[in-house]
């Protein structure tokens, strides 16, 4: 009787162990289950989002152009667009030659050593233009509109509409499409601090009639109040000479109209076709030899002064205009 209850205890315990084994089993099969399941769907929270550039839309004189990002391989199509994205702290890796120098202004040459010269405003060279795999174009309308579509094809391209005046409406189209907006309105604000301090520190000095001349080879120009040194003068406050005093670019002159030429000051500069020849110097040696030279006002008072063509004319951009505000202030001075 003994024996037989405890060979009855023996079984009981027999199958509670048996029965803790087999719950140990299933906890650690469900358990290896749901490692599995982990493994094979990871969290998506966790993971980094992917980042997508900024799509933006610019409006130009030719139409709406879509751009990604902030480009990085710029080429520029003009000498005032050449300025402006050096002033963003940009470096071009294409630009057309300078009108003046080999092949850049003395006055941004230091800023674009390795640039590759792309021809010139009037014919860009458009399968170098391609080679460089450009992201953005910068162009104008008055020059390039007969190769936008083939410009377009290669990279996004930006046009402004026009040149001379229009500088500081051109360096915001530029920014904008560089992706660099706020720092074009800080720099062009920075400039006009500038005009109004100048205009502040000339004082009654703007009521000088100033005369803007140039001489190139065969003949000589005046100019008027929508050329870059006009817009500038203008700007200022200055007066002008009756015939300079309205609206346009310039005009070219014969030497019977010298005493047109005539100011209270007169800023000439001169332009060369060839700088080996020096034609522009020849020409203005030769009017300066004529009498009606020599009897104007501004001569014989010594106020005719001779500045650089690059800065006052040809370059057209707003590191010139910055230079060329220095330079009258010194004059003026």
């Amino acid at each position: 009787m003994h024996q037989a209850k405890v060979r009855k205890f023996g079984a009981a315990i027999l199958y509670v162990l048996v029965f803790i084994l087999m719950l140990s089993g299933c906890v650690g099969a469900g358990s290896s289950n749901n490692t599995e399941s982990s493994e094979q769907v990871p969290n998506k929270a966790s993971e980094p989002a992917s980042e997508q550039p900024e799509v933006r839309t610019i409006q130009t004189v030719m139409g709406p152009v879509k751009l990604e990002g902030t480009p990085q391989r710029i080429v520029v199509l003009s000498n005032e667009g050449t300025e402006a994205v050096l002033a963003l702290g940009v470096k071009p890796v294409g630009a057309v030659k300078s009108w003046l120098g080999d092949p850049w202004y003395a006055h941004i040459a230091n800023q674009m050593q390795d640039v590759t010269v792309v021809g010139d405003e009037m014919q860009p060279n458009l399968e170098l233009i391609a080679s460089l795999q450009p992201d953005l174009i910068l162009g104008v309308k008055v020059r390039q509109e007969a190769v936008y579509k083939q410009l377009s094809a290669i990279a996004p391209t930006v046009f402004s509409e026009t040149l001379s005046g229009e500088w500081q409406k051109n360096f915001q189209i530029y920014a904008d499409a560089l992706n660099k907006k706020e720092q074009g309105q800080t720099i062009l604000a920075e400039f006009n601090k500038r005009i109004e301090d100048a205009k502040a520190k000339l004082g009654d000095k703007t009521s000088a009639k100033v005369s803007v001349v140039r001489f190139l080879p065969g003949g000589a120009r005046i100019y008027f109040k929508d050329s870059f040194s006009g817009v500038l003068l203008s700007q200022l406050g200055f007066a002008r000479p009756k015939v300079q005093d309205k609206a346009g670019l310039a005009e070219e002159i014969t030497k019977e109209r010298i005493p047109e030429m005539d100011g209270d000051i007169l800023f000439y500069f001169v332009w060369e076709d060839d700088v080996n020849t020096k034609t522009g110097e020849k020409s203005k040696l030769e009017w300066q030899k004529e009498q009606l030279w020599k009897n104007l006002n501004v001569v014989k008072n010594h106020k005719a002064f001779e500045v650089q063509d690059a800065i006052w004319n040809t370059s057209g951009g707003i590191l010139a205009a910055n230079l060329m505000l220095d330079e009258l202030l010194q004059h003026m001075e």
